[in-house]
């Protein structure tokens, strides 16, 4: 008996060459949300950024590239890796937070929207390639392939783009110290569906958002320079609130996409999670775990951010873009593999995937 399966035919990513290292920070000012000077030199506020986050470097896209220029250059890659004609994609699906940003610009940029810009820089005229955006916060792209995997099993669609795109460097105050966490990239997947005898790919998942306390712990706010023009807003978040939630929350998505999947968790090879920050991924990996009376094993969690940052909707496609293509030091994985994707972000949104490659 056939069965219809939701795979991941191709990958693909982006990361922008300018490397911006925390010692570039040194000179930066950085305050406190009143506006006083914080009582301690640059050199160790950085020190304690560092232990806490794990990031030593980060990458920034060049002035002349926007998010739909990084998202049509790592759909490309995913396009030319799984072969398909593109004009035969049923969706393409962005996920992204700010649009298109200018560098130096005070205002974001979505009309007409990236998908719209990205599907017209691919050149593909099929108008029943229907392309549109989703703002998800950082867990955009594993919900886009959520979405791709309900229009395959409900016959909509058999080919699939998502992409996941941010310039985050754009829509930073540089006097706040959580600057230095965000990054620039983009990474994007085709999804195709495929009648198989035997199950694989998108096996289950989970999502979740909680908004009574949680709506705004990420938000748009006033630089902490009172001097400057308070009509123009940059990304703020309430990092102990976040982390909080994070690891009382994801790791029950996890193992409910887990659970609903079937899989044994002795099975699961990796666990691609999006690199927000080294200290709380840890955390809600080892809380997963426990859930089932496990110590974490070695080596299940590739991490990225201590050289790419955390560019929101672009870290896990582009982690597992790296791994699946053999360019992740000591990280691999191979055909029949059990791996999970999650995700935690603004709204505050949850997500988690099970795929059998």
């Amino acid at each position: 008996m056939f069965v219809t399966n939701s795979v991941i035919t191709g990958t693909g990513s982006y990361i922008p060459e300018y490397v911006k290292k925390n010692e570039d920070f040194f000179q930066h000012e950085f305050l406190n949300e009143d506006g006083s000077p914080i009582p301690y030199e640059t050199t160790t506020i950085i020190e304690k950024f560092t232990e806490i986050t794990g990031i030593v470097e980060r990458r920034y896209a060049p002035n002349n590239l926007n998010s739909s220029d990084l998202g049509y250059r790592a759909a490309v890659a995913a396009i030319n890796d799984s072969g398909i004609d593109p004009e035969k994609l049923d969706y393409i699906i962005v996920a992204h937070n700010f649009g298109d940003v200018k560098n130096a610009a005070i205002q974001t940029d979505v009309l007409p929207s990236l998908s719209s810009r990205i599907k017209h820089r691919l050149g593909i005229v099929n108008p029943s390639c229907v392309a549109y955006d989703i703002l998800f916060g950082c867990p955009g792209w594993i919900e886009g392939v959520i979405q791709a995997h309900a229009f395959i099993k409900a016959g909509m669609a058999k080919r699939v783009l998502v992409i996941g795109t941010e310039t985050l460097s754009r829509v930073v105050d540089v006097h706040d110290r959580d600057s230095m966490i965000y990054a620039d990239g983009a990474g994007a997947c085709v999804i195709e569906a495929k009648e198989e005898t035997k199950k694989r790919g998108i096996l289950s998942h989970a999502t979740r958002t909680d908004t009574i306390d949680e709506a705004y712990y990420l938000f748009f706010g006033n630089s902490y320079d009172k001097t400057e023009n308070p009509d123009v807003r940059y990304i703020k978040m309430l990092g102990r609130k976040i982390y909080e939630y994070a690891i009382s929350k994801v790791p029950a998505a996890m193992k409910e996409a887990l659970d609903t999947s079937a899989i044994d968790i002795v099975n699961l090879k990796k666990v691609f999670i999006h690199q927000a920050n080294e200290k709380m991924d840890e955390a809600i990996i080892k809380r997963f775990y426990k859930l089932y009376s496990l110590k974490c094993p070695q080596h299940i969690m590739p991490m990225s951010i201590q050289w790419l940052g955390n560019s929101s909707v672009a870290t896990v496609p582009t982690l597992f873009d790296l791994v699946r293509k053999g360019k992740f030091a000591n990280q691999s994985i191979k055909e029949d593999d059990v791996v999970l994707f999650s995700s935690v972000g603004s709204g505050m949104n949850i997500n988690a995937i099970v795929y059998k490659l």
